[in-house]
């Protein structure tokens, strides 16, 4: 369809020299301005998170490792499994580092999202918090605020149809190995979202609460061994990757070739989809203090587990092999150390990433629509992304999901960077509250922690 056409073509212009100057850019701005407090405070951000998880339940509200492995749900995803792999077959082993710039960045934009997020938070009609950039970003004043924010609120709508239909195609194409149908497995996985999806997000915690923490570790342990297998290729690949970033690839085996335009391209909007710095989906419970699981989602998400992903299939050498797709790299890489076992365990652990990230998205999704056109509309429009999981699944790849969904990604992340450049006083003038006040926030948890430490 041309309107599809000039999607992607869109987002291949978008996702190069113009990501790299509003995001890079304004991320580095961010970073600047704030004070580097994804380096400044990481380790305390690593406390407030790791560490936070397994408080006590506060009656009446989900507890914060649910609020946290929800957010996680939604950012470690089938990107992180097959779209590395992806960036890496059409952009080279120089996109890893490109991913790897942008997360730096990054980690202070999301920090951004989440401060202004909680700050503009409000309760819908039946006493539940709804917050994010749909409304922060009418902070920027009557008139932009609400063309921000109402364009943000629809286009990060519609842009979730192709994105978690990309998701549904990384999962259905995995199991083409097999000899399964994707048409088939497209509708199960359909079915099964739409089932969760109508029990809201206490549901979709109950659920994430099970499958972040399981898939993380059997996915990181596995690419750990792949890595430790082909330990001896492990320095040309780094070699590989700082090199290519900035001269680009000649054709090797399967591996069409890549410009550094390729490498920048691929990298950046995978970077991006990945980790969703920029885009504005974090959403917890206090301006700062929850701020650091901005910083820690990104660390984890994109520099851990994308790293060893891309690690995994770059030493393994799969992705120079002639037959395979982009989204089946990894499971080769698997493949190529466990044997049959591990294309199915990367088959079934796409799947599990693909689950949580579509359920904890869609749920975004609702929050928009309910913006947009109320409470009513949104429980029926959550409907539709299942249902374009399905069509996807019949008659699409995923190389051309995530094509179109970058064109759409490229609009929303246009209004919230400018959006955030726009209200980062407002983030300086809270972080410079919570960070100096005596005996409260960060003063306090210093002076806690100084008064336990002395307590040995």
């Amino acid at each position: 369809m041309a309107i599809l056409k000039v999607i992607q073509d869109f987002g291949n212009w978008f996702w190069g020299i113009p990501i790299l100057i509003l995001i890079g850019g304004g991320g580095l701005f961010l970073t600047i301005y704030l004070g580097f407090p994804q380096i400044r405070h990481f380790g305390y951000a690593m406390s407030q998170t790791f560490g936070k998880m397994f408080a006590k339940k506060e009656e009446g509200k989900v507890r914060p490792i649910s609020a946290a492995f929800a957010a996680l749900a939604c950012a470690v995803g089938a990107s992180n499994i097959v779209g590395v792999p992806v960036a890496i077959a059409l952009g080279g082993p120089g996109a890893v580092f490109w991913i790897w710039i942008l997360a730096i960045f990054g980690m202070c934009t999301k920090y951004c999202e989440v401060a202004m997020g909680i700050k503009y938070r409000r309760k819908n009609d039946v006493g539940e918090w709804v917050g994010g950039p749909a409304y922060y970003l009418r902070g920027l004043g009557k008139k932009i605020g609400v063309v921000f924010g109402v364009g943000y609120a629809f286009f990060f709508m519609i842009e979730l149809v192709p994105s978690l239909a990309s998701q549904g195609v990384s999962a259905a194409e995995q199991f083409n190995i097999f000899g399964a149908n994707q048409t088939v497995t497209g509708i199960i996985i359909a079915v099964l979202v739409g089932v969760i999806l109508a029990g809201g997000f206490k549901r979709v915690s109950s659920v994430t609460d099970i499958l972040v923490p399981v898939m993380a570790c059997l996915y990181v342990l596995g690419a750990l061994i792949i890595i430790f297998a082909n330990v001896g290729e492990i320095p040309a690949v780094f070699g590989m990757i700082f090199q290519d970033a900035f001269t680009g690839r000649a054709a090797v085996g399967g591996f069409a070739g890549a410009t550094i335009m390729a490498a920048i391209r691929w990298g950046a909007a995978r970077g991006v989809y990945s980790n969703e710095a920029g885009v504005g989906s974090a959403d917890t419970d206090h301006p700062i203090r929850q701020a650091q699981f901005g910083i820690f989602e990104v660390f984890m998400d994109t520099i851990v587990i994308c790293t060893i992903t891309a690690l995994a299939v770059l030493a393994s050498g799969v992705w120079t092999q002639e037959g395979l797709s982009s989204g089946q790299l990894a499971l080769a890489a698997f493949q190529s150390v466990f044997g049959n076992f591990g294309a199915i365990f990367v088959a079934v652990t796409v799947f599990m990433f693909v689950f949580s990230t579509i359920i904890s998205a869609g749920f975004f999704g609702q929050i928009q629509a309910e913006i947009l056109f109320g409470r009513k509309f949104s429980k029926i429009w959550v409907f539709m992304y299942p249902l374009f999981i399905g069509i996807a699944c019949a008659f699409s790849n995923v190389t051309t999901m995530y094509m179109i969904t970058d064109g759409f990604m490229a609009i929303i992340v246009i209004l919230n960077m400018i959006g955030l450049l726009l209200m980062c006083k407002q983030v300086k003038d809270l972080q410079k509250e919570y960070y100096n006040t005596p005996g409260m926030y960060y003063l306090a948890d210093k002076a806690a922690k100084e008064a336990k430490k002395a307590a040995k």
